[in-house]
């Protein structure tokens, strides 16, 4: 058995929230996993369980996830309704993990929610076999500060999984399943299906699920899950979809057909077909939770997607040259990343600067990029479980070739390198259009550049 923090005496109430950053990464960090919710539950019946208090749409998946949350949030926002969302993990601060009617929690709220359970926690942690870790944490304060809102309803993505995930201590009104595909492997299963038997946990007696495409394997499984606890399925492809899409300026025009109704010729400003999907699906869980028979107001729908955003989430930060964020962090992701770039921009060269986590399929990312990748500087970022630099550029240069691949243990140092590569590229006309910067690999890796190349909030 792995070693683990000791429990704590009583905590004073913080003051800053510098002190509350440094308790919560005190605590058993949330890439240590025991899958067990014995100490959520237990948390949360000390506080009351605030997690009951509102009907939860609880999304899990591959990828997306957070994506999809977005715009679940802003069409019930939309329409009217007071909102919780919770999302992990955060790009820069801890706070964006916190999020009523559309804002994360400034600091000093932070630091509220967090004195408001921080007693509990010390009653946990000595009656449990181990201490609550930093993400358990995180949810009990998230479930709290929904409760004490009050919100309408809390929108929330799992952490890891499904079943064992912290936040699965909540029921869902509607459960939400972006596509899943293998991620997490260590701790998931190293296939799709034992991915997905994870993942359908979320789904309770008398939800109703909204489902993404998926394998055929993972459909499978999701559809024996419904039948095992008597909920309601919606398929995309079958109850609703995208009708259409079209690239445009700043993102892209699509029709959806929802559960209720069709909604044609909405504006999304994101990029990748990939988004449209997510746009279908957050759509769909919407008509899901608010029922009846009636579509929902167009106009809301139409003010709702225009205004929604997904940072780090192929978000362009700089020009000339254009530096494009994504946080793809596995295979899957990276496809889809592929895809979006191929659909809408044109960079020539476009160079990439990649940092991964050690515990991912590097090669497999790297495999899914090269095709759009002229040149991959190889960096790091601040995360002890970050891919040290070398044995990432090795895995490069098995996939780019010696020539394609560079490597820097600052990531700042690399956004710089690859924006000359963009620039000398773009400025001897190697082919139509200019060159461009993608920095890809992690959340972590994303969060970190996008502090240092804008001042725009998550």
């Amino acid at each position: 058995m792995t070693e683990v923090p000791e429990a704590r005496s009583v905590p004073r109430p913080a003051q800053t929230y510098a002190e509350v950053e440094d308790a919560l990464l005190s605590r058993w960090p949330e890439t240590k996993l025991e899958p067990t919710l014995d100490r959520e539950r237990a948390f949360c019946e000390l506080l009351g369980e605030p997690q009951r208090g509102y009907p939860v749409v609880h999304l899990t998946g591959t990828n997306g996830k957070t994506s999809t949350a977005r715009m679940v949030e802003r069409l019930l926002v939309t329409l009217g309704l007071r909102t919780g969302r919770f999302t992990s993990p955060h790009l820069q601060s801890m706070t964006e993990r916190i999020v009523l009617d559309g804002e994360p929690m400034d600091e000093a709220a932070f630091v509220q929610a967090f004195n408001d359970v921080a007693p509990y926690t010390h009653l946990v942690d000595a009656d449990q076999p181990h201490p609550l870790s930093f993400f358990e944490t995180v949810v009990g304060m998230a479930y709290a500060a929904f409760a004490d809102a009050p919100v309408d309803v809390a929108v929330v993505e799992v952490g890891m999984g499904g079943a064992w995930d912290a936040t699965n201590v909540a029921d869902a009104t509607v459960a939400v399943l972006t596509p899943v595909a293998v991620d997490h492997a260590r701790y998931l299963g190293d296939t799709p299906e034992q991915v997905a038997q994870e993942k359908v946990g979320i789904v309770k007696p008398g939800s109703r699920v909204v489902s993404a495409v998926q394998l055929p394997g993972v459909a499978e499984v999701l559809a024996q899950r419904c039948q095992e606890v008597g909920a309601t399925l919606e398929l995309e492809g079958v109850g609703f979809g995208v009708a259409r899409r079209t690239p445009a300026v700043g993102g892209q025009v699509v029709s959806l057909q929802g559960l209720r109704g069709a909604y044609d010729d909405v504006f999304l400003p994101l990029y990748g077909a990939h988004q449209a999907h997510n746009a279908a699906l957050a759509l769909a869980a919407v008509e899901a939770l608010v029922g009846g028979d009636d579509p929902l107001d167009a106009e809301a729908v139409e003010q709702a997607f225009a205004e929604v955003t997904s940072p780090g989430r192929l978000e362009i930060v700089r020009r000339s040259p254009t530096i494009v964020l994504d946080a793809a962090h596995n295979p899957h992701g990276a496809e889809a990343l592929v895809a979006a770039l191929d659909d809408s921009f044109t960079f020539n060269p476009l160079v990439g600067v990649v940092a991964v986590m050690e515990d991912k399929d590097a090669e497999g990312l790297l495999a899914a990029l090269e095709p759009q990748l002229a040149h991959v500087v190889c960096t790091r970022n601040s995360s002890d479980r970050s891919l040290p630099v070398a044995d990432l550029a090795e895995v490069a240069r098995g996939i780019f070739g010696q020539d394609r691949v560079s490597e820097t243990a600052s990531l700042a140092d690399a956004v710089d390198q690859a924006a000359a590569l963009a620039e000398a590229g773009g400025a001897l006309g190697e082919a139509i259009g200019s060159g461009g910067v993608l920095v890809t690999g992690s959340v972590v890796t994303v969060g970190e550049a996008r502090a240092l190349l804008t001042r725009e909030p998550v």
